[in-house]
């Protein structure tokens, strides 16, 4: 039986390691090493509870959500305070699809100068397409909290952006 939910887990962790590394370095903002540390704490949390997890009717949305307060606890550390190279690595790590890579780095870059959950609500709602009550279930707050916030940190982004988004939707 043991051995059954090993395979089930490294099945699971082969089939969700690339989506949620892709979550991290979107929340890590271009931070591929953090973005590598969270994965495999997400992972590892997950693991030590495999057998009550693989009995939820969506384990992947739960590594999203343990992913979400893994880099929120990350912020909160006075560890924390560590940031980054000034630019981004030569390896399409976050989004591996066509469009203007230019655009893409703009908006991580937008993306890296907002608050923590700032980014953790923008990243849930709109690069997981998550519901409001699933945002507020992962961030551990209301409902409420989730569109106010969603609502502050689109117009946080709207004013790091700038007019910089308005030369690329002329192209």
């Amino acid at each position: 039986m043991r051995q059954g939910r090993r395979d089930g887990f490294r099945e699971f962790a082969a089939g969700r390691s690339g989506h949620l590394y892709r979550s991290a370095c979107l929340l890590a903002s271009g931070d591929t090493h953090l973005a590598e540390d969270l994965v495999q704490e997400t992972l590892g949390r997950m693991y030590l509870r495999w057998g009550r997890i693989a009995r939820v009717d969506n384990p992947a949305a739960y590594a999203q959500t343990v992913l979400v307060r893994a880099y929120l606890t990350h912020r909160r550390r006075r560890s924390a305070g560590e940031r980054p190279v000034g630019r981004f690595p030569d390896t399409g790590a976050v989004a591996t699809g066509g469009g203007d890579p230019a655009l893409r780095m703009t908006l991580l870059e937008a993306l890296g100068r907002l608050a923590p959950k700032d980014r953790a609500v923008l990243v849930l709602r709109y690069w997981e397409d998550r519901s409001v009550e699933e945002t507020a279930d992962a961030m551990n707050v209301s409902s409420a909290a989730v569109r106010t916030r969603t609502s502050r940190a689109l117009a946080r982004l709207r004013q790091e952006l700038g007019g910089s988004l308005g030369a690329f939707a002329e192209l």
